[in-house]
């Protein structure tokens, strides 16, 4: 059991110089009963924009303050204590602004006792203490809540999440150990595991009462009265508190253990074993079956302090800063005011990744949308597709029916092109051949107006070559979505040496109006996301033609963090536009890009892998192995799991620095962000250019780094780059 109180926490303040403070002002409140409830407000003295956070000073001033209400309750002054925040806001989390400056894991502890100490003092106030959510409420910020006696929250509340995993660590301030035994392991593994690694999924309020994290959800317009009417009736004990989903016996000896196993397979099977947050988080939720609390926040402190001090948060909180800061001010933007208007968006195509085009331009921008194909058949499959997906939606409800009708009135499929006529927008999902796209832009430039601007959405061949065929080239842009296209945030938008302002401007205001991350790429092969993707399948493929098993190439590559291995990631984009892909790669560069005759052969024979009915890989196909053994390169020796590993680093070293010195984009941090947005790179590896320099591919490559200093440097940079931004983590 960890004393906190004889804990000497004073050092860290010396982290909290330029600390945002949110202060705990406390009013007392008369109750209808006549009891009294001592109410404290957290506020940092700033607007929405700037929520409140919980740094060293923040925890110094709150546990002060708890102190106090200590004495009063004692005293017999107050009946209650509650805490609540400032408007729309609970607690974003802890302030992480300088987390980097942590010294070492005896720091790192530290802070996370001080969070233990200062919380754990609402169940020690000698009264009962209410947690009023009436905003967000972001890790540590539910923390405070979750270690009052009861909860209750704001049916309008921007949201609730404990988004630690998904930035490194753990809920370190009691949610690991509280949280499960209020509403029951299953539960407590969506919120703190399962709902991170989904794109750091939050929850609302409504879901946030379902799990029984809260117990009582009350509206906006009189949130804070009815939180104080409904403490007093559970003070004076004519409002019951049931919590249905806290565990009881059977739950904790037979269903925990098993909850937790299965999760363990399933993390297993879906991230790999490189992430160390989720399996920490997995282990302080498994050990938490004891609900012994002083136990677990002292697990808690061990677990946050390892983590804090890791390469892996380091690395996380960089990537975060790129996603929350340079993601939303893409450099080399023209000014917005360039940017043309559009009313009507003109899509190319009617086949699966063209309606889905048509689909994101219609729910984002809700304008008149027209798909086109060679016959009505193909236009009607289109058209189908996207009312049934608009219904899909109707039917969770996303949207209701007056949304839906409007919507379905908005999107029109047809094979007579003069409809395109008043088009301000008119983006091409037409074969991936070079041919067909200049044609295709020649012919609807007789139709459309001077103004309009044309997008493709190539994924490597050269945007300036498909607009060989049209008099005004400069209209056009590369605008390269990502599959699938409604979940992935990133569009890479192509400056062709042609392009002018106003189409780029155009491009990148109707990214922002899709809700899309934009980065700004040159006219250059694979752009940024295909030509790292290309450099990693074809150093696979080149180690399977000589001789090594899938397999082994496979696990070879798992330390590099990838969402999943090169031949599921084969499999998920097809083997035929893989190998388009590597063919493409190799004409521009062929001593530097390796092209597969194998793959060609399996994507003509029949599928790469195996699987069981429910869809789930059991292995490598028989006839793709037979295949590839039968026509191995001459002379082909086996490659050992190190050699694959060390070409595909040294290869991304070689190919990121080109592109660097080519201005494919402008910095190290814009390939990072493209990867982590485009392809899913993991926030815990931070980025690639990070970890090249890490394992000192960078070095063995061009003699320096992409970071200097490396990655913790590049973190504070980004922090310091926006100061009216806080870290939002608990």
């Amino acid at each position: 059991m960890t004393d906190y109180s004889t804990i000497d926490f004073t050092p860290l303040l010396e982290f909290s110089g330029d600390e945002v403070v949110s202060h705990s002002y406390v009013k007392d409140v008369r109750l209808p009963s006549g009891k009294t409830l001592a109410l404290i407000t957290l506020d940092n003295g700033r607007d929405h924009t700037r929520p409140n956070t919980l740094g060293p000073a923040t925890l110094f001033e709150l546990s002060g303050v708890l102190d106090e209400l200590t004495r009063r309750a004692g005293a017999g002054e107050i009946d209650a204590v509650a805490i609540t925040g400032k408007p729309f806001i609970l607690a974003a989390g802890a302030d992480l602004s300088k987390v980097n400056d942590i010294p070492s894991k005896e720091a790192a502890k530290l802070l996370a006792q001080l969070g233990h100490a200062t919380f754990g003092k609402f169940g020690k106030l000698g009264v009962p203490s209410f947690g009023f959510i009436n905003g967000l409420a972001l890790g540590g910020g539910l923390e405070v809540a979750l270690n009052c006696t009861y909860r209750t929250i704001d049916a309008s509340a921007a949201a609730v999440a404990f988004p630690e995993v998904f930035l490194g660590i753990i809920p370190g301030w009691g949610g690991a150990t509280l949280l499960p035994n209020l509403i029951g392991i299953e539960n407590a593994l969506k919120v703190i595991i399962e709902n991170p690694l989904k794109m750091n999924r939050m929850l609302k309020p409504q879901e946030v009462a379902d799990f029984g994290i809260v117990d009582a959800i009350f509206p906006a317009v009189n949130y804070l009265e009815d939180s104080l009417k409904w403490a007093d009736g559970v003070l004076g004990g004519s409002v019951k508190v049931e919590r249905p989903n806290a565990p009881g016996r059977i739950e904790r000896t037979v269903k925990w253990p098993v909850a937790i196993k299965i999760a363990r397979e399933s993390l297993e099977s879906r991230i790999g074993l490189v992430p160390k947050a989720p399996y920490a988080a997995l282990e302080l939720l498994a050990k938490a079956k004891d609900n012994d609390i002083e136990a677990g926040f002292a697990r808690e402190d061990e677990a946050l302090a390892e983590l804090i001090s890791g390469d892996q948060f380091a690395a996380s909180i960089y990537a975060f800063n790129l996603v929350q800061h340079r993601a939303k001010k893409p450099v080399g933007a023209p000014d917005k005011s360039l940017a043309k208007k559009v009313t009507k968006v003109g899509v190319i195509g009617a086949g699966l990744m063209a309606s889905q085009f048509a689909l994101l331009f219609l729910r984002r921008l809700e304008v008149p949308v027209v798909i086109t194909d060679l016959d009505q058949e193909r236009v009607d499959k289109g058209l189908a597709y996207i009312h049934d997906e608009l219904q899909k939606l109707a039917d969770k409800g996303r949207l209701n029916p007056d949304q839906l009708s409007k919507l379905k009135s908005l999107i029109t499929g047809t094979t007579d092109r003069s409809l395109y006529a008043d088009c301000d927008w008119v983006i091409e999902a037409v074969f991936e051949e070079l041919s067909v796209k200049q044609d295709v832009f020649a012919d609807f430039e007789k139709i459309v107006s001077p103004e309009t601007v044309f997008a493709t959405n190539t994924s490597s061949l050269s945007v300036d070559k498909i607009g060989a065929k049209l008099e005004h080239p400069e209209r056009l842009v590369g605008f390269h979505f990502f599959n699938p296209v409604a979940v992935m945030p990133l569009v890479e938008v192509v400056n062709a040496p042609k392009t002018d302002e106003a189409t780029l401007a155009t491009a990148m205001q109707v990214a922002k109006n899709l809700k899309k991350n934009a980065i700004i790429t040159t006219d250059s092969t694979g752009f940024v996301v295909n030509r790292v993707l290309a450099k990693v399948l074809g150093e696979a493929m080149r180690a399977v033609d000589d001789g090594t098993p899938f397999s082994v190439v496979d696990e070879a590559l798992a330390p590099l963090g990838l969402p999943m291995p090169p031949s599921v990631l084969l499999d998920l984009v097809g083997l035929k536009v893989g190998a388009h892909v590597l063919d493409t790669h190799h004409a521009a560069w062929p001593d530097r890009f390796y092209r597969s005759d194998n793959l060609h052969r399996v994507a003509d024979a029949g599928p790469l892998l195996e699987k069981d009915a429910k869809g789930k890989v059991k292995g490598i196909s028989k006839e793709a192995e037979r295949i590839v053994k039968a026509n191995l390169n001459p002379g082909a020796t086996p490659h050992t799991k190190e050699q694959v590993l060390q070409a595909v680093q040294d290869g991304f070293a070689d190919e990121v620095h080109r592109m660097l010195e080519e201005g494919v984009v402008s910095a190290p941090e814009d390939i990072d962000l493209a990867l982590i947005l485009g392809a899913g790179y993991p926030f815990h590896m931070g980025g690639l250019t990070p970890y090249l320099d890490r394992v000192g591919a960078s070095r063995r490559v061009f003699g320096g780094t992409f970071h200097s200093p490396m990655i913790l440097g590049a973190a504070s940079r980004s922090q310091q780059e926006a100061p009216q931004e806080q870290q939002l983590v608990g």
